[in-house]
């Protein structure tokens, strides 16, 4: 087994982490003169669009293998963040987010099926904590910097971010290539693979519940905190220590295995999901600072939990060789029901930030709904030996 990729994909996905403008994305944006609206429709754009390469990304994965892939996407990573580094307004955001969505859509899956093929299976929910909580500690340092070196200076912070993404790259060229076990078959068409793929029980579900969950609570931690903090009248200090608490929750990752061992898989990815419902519904009838950055940390710890599981869970129900292309599958159905997330929740929060975290928190609740029925569906009811 290859553990030393494990140890190189959590550090790339570390020094990937380190966004220094993260804590004012949204608010970066606006200063360049975009509209919420605009941001989350030029997100949505871009989802689309990855939501159109992730099935060729992932054929192309499957043949010329994952090292070479991820060396590619991560050299395009860096050319992304020099681009928004000098973006300014509508039509340089979108340029970005548009060569952003062929690097998400390259790596997407990717990663994933390196690291689940670099250990033993049993252990992948453990490593996909790590993994998830590497990225989050980029997140939170870069956090740190930004709020004691480089607060207000918006373009310093997106400067040093492409220094982080360099060095991610070129350590990218340093990871092992893995292939799956099983002998490869001849090549199948893709409707046949697809067929194969989604017949699985079970799997249809857990997509669609990952991606309501996490996108839904994407939106709550990234976009609508910092509005939600000023209109409780933080200051751009205390915004950034608010992303510095949010971030710390995604260490959490690591907890995830652990939780599964303890609960049964029903009651955590449930219990999770729940719990979220709660935090966003209240965050649409508060005014408070304390209390909306304590939601906003709470919802960003379940999402942390909550990926590890769906992420673990994914792998083990694959049935095919092709495991980039099926976890590229799977991408592009939650893709197409993020770009109307994005819109819809994008516009309801322009409408009313309230009226948005109601929804989000309804989006919640449907997702424990979808969740259950992944559960009966696919018989998941022990704890950590059927995760």
């Amino acid at each position: 087994m290859q553990k030393k990729n494990i140890v190189l994909l959590c550090l790339i996905t570390f020094l990937q982490g380190m966004v220094f403008y993260a804590a004012v994305a949204t608010l970066y944006r606006q200063a360049a003169g975009l509209s919420v609206f605009a941001i989350t429709a030029i997100e949505g754009i871009s989802v689309g669009l990855s939501l159109l390469l992730e099935v060729p990304w992932g054929r192309i994965a499957d043949r010329i293998g994952y090292r070479r892939t991820l060396i590619v996407c991560n050299a395009l990573f860096v050319v992304t963040k020099i681009i928004f580094w000098k973006a300014d307004g509508f039509a340089g955001f979108l340029a970005e987010r548009l060569l952003l969505a062929a690097v998400i859509s390259g790596i997407s899956g990717v990663d994933a099926a390196m690291l689940y093929l670099s250990a033993p299976p049993e252990d992948a929910q453990r490593h996909e904590g790590w993994y998830a909580a590497a990225g989050e500690a980029g997140v939170l340092l870069s956090g740190l910097l930004y709020t004691f070196l480089l607060s207000g200076r918006y373009r310093d912070a997106a400067g040093w971010t492409v220094f982080s993404y360099s060095l991610a790259a070129l350590l990218t060229f340093f990871l092992t290539e893995v292939r799956p076990s099983s002998r490869r078959r001849p090549d199948c068409s893709l409707f046949a693979l697809a067929a194969e793929h989604f017949r699985v029980p079970g799997m249809a579900a857990l997509v669609l519940c990952g991606a309501l969950f996490l996108e839904t609570g994407h939106c709550v931690t990234v976009y609508f905190s910092q509005l939600k903090y000023l209109s409780c009248g933080l200051n751009d200090r205390m915004i950034g220590l608010a992303f510095v608490a949010v971030s710390s929750a995604g260490l959490l990752s690591p907890l995830s295995d652990r939780l599964t061992r303890r609960l049964d898989i029903p009651a955590a990815g449930c219990g999770l999901l729940l719990l979220s419902a709660v935090g966003m519904g209240a965050l649409s009838r508060t005014g408070s600072g304390l209390l909306s950055v304590l939601l906003i940390v709470l919802i960003a710890a379940a999402s942390a939990l909550f990926r590890p599981l769906a992420g673990a869970l994914e792998n083990r129900l694959i049935a095919v060789p092709d495991r980039a292309t099926a976890l590229s599958m799977n991408a592009m159905i939650g893709d197409g029901l993020i770009v109307l997330l994005d819109m819809g929740l994008g516009r309801a929060a322009e409408h009313s930030l309230n009226f948005g975290f109601g929804l989000c928190g309804l989006c919640c609740l449907t997702a424990a709904g979808v969740f259950a029925l992944f559960c009966r569906q696919a018989g998941q009811r022990g704890a950590a030996g059927k995760s």
